[in-house]
């Protein structure tokens, strides 16, 4: 049977789990759950997923979520996957399950509520969403920037092409370099001043890019859409407030 990924491309790990399906070659049927209007709550995908969150997989009888489990499980279940993803070295791999334990608690903490309250607001869906709240988006970027050094400082040292100086991508640099991808729904001053102290950082996310390309842009499309369709709802916000502003019997 064909594996099954249960998944929103505007999820983070979920496009981590595509990307890497695509780029390995792995046959599999893309259905999308959208959580952004509680499809993820309803009582048949929690069949699949009793947590209610995407990704999930169906792989036969076998179900998994969460995506650091989905992505291990996939480099290995799977022949022909590059040992570089997920290597058989064990001390090699113990660390990328820190990186990966470690991104939960620290980057992803700091990322998302961060696109969501600076950003995305009511456009995440019922769900997520709601008024955009910059004293929030404040806070958590405090949590977000300081990740960002972590990873610089601790596991892109020197000249490191990828996290723990390797020479080609594992499964934690698409997990997290996806995660800091969600930033490209800003405006570019705000991604700018965000990501620019991070050289390092942006060269990874280049790296992983090319490594991946062009899986990496296609699944990423849709962060693009979503930032053209705020850019177009903030344009008419302001044009309404000036057409509204030259009336002249206007009571504001």
């Amino acid at each position: 049977m064909t594996l099954k990924v249960y998944a929103h491309r505007l999820s983070q790990p979920a496009r981590a789990v595509i990307v890497f399906c695509k780029v390995n070659s792995i046959d599999f049927e893309e259905v999308m759950v959208d959580f952004t209007t509680g499809q993820t709550l309803s009582p048949e995908f929690k069949e699949i997923n009793p947590m209610g969150q995407v990704p999930a997989i169906v792989d036969g009888r076998f179900r998994l979520f969460e995506s650091h489990a989905i992505l291990s499980y996939l480099a290995t279940a799977f022949p022909g996957v590059p040992d570089h993803w997920y290597p058989a070295d064990l001390f090699t791999r113990a660390k990328i399950h820190s990186i990966l334990d470690w991104h939960h608690s620290n980057l992803r903490r700091g990322a998302m509520p961060f696109v969501i309250n600076s950003a995305l607001g009511p456009a995440a869906g019922p769900v997520l969403g709601g008024p955009l709240n910059p004293q929030a988006a404040n806070e958590v970027e405090k949590i977000l920037r300081a990740s960002l050094s972590k990873i610089e400082s601790l596991w892109l040292k020197g000249n490191a092409k990828f996290l723990l100086g390797n020479f080609k991508p594992s499964i934690a640099d698409l997990s997290l370099v996806c995660e800091i991808m969600q930033l490209e729904v800003l405006d570019e001053k705000d991604r700018e001043r965000v990501l620019g102290p991070y050289p390092k950082i942006l060269q990874w996310i280049e790296n992983v890019k090319s490594a991946t390309n062009p899986h990496f842009d296609d699944v990423h499309g849709i962060l693009h859409k979503v930032k053209a369709r705020l850019q177009s709802r903030l344009e008419s916000t302001k044009n309404s407030a000036f057409d509204l502003r030259m009336k002249p019997n206007s009571k504001l």
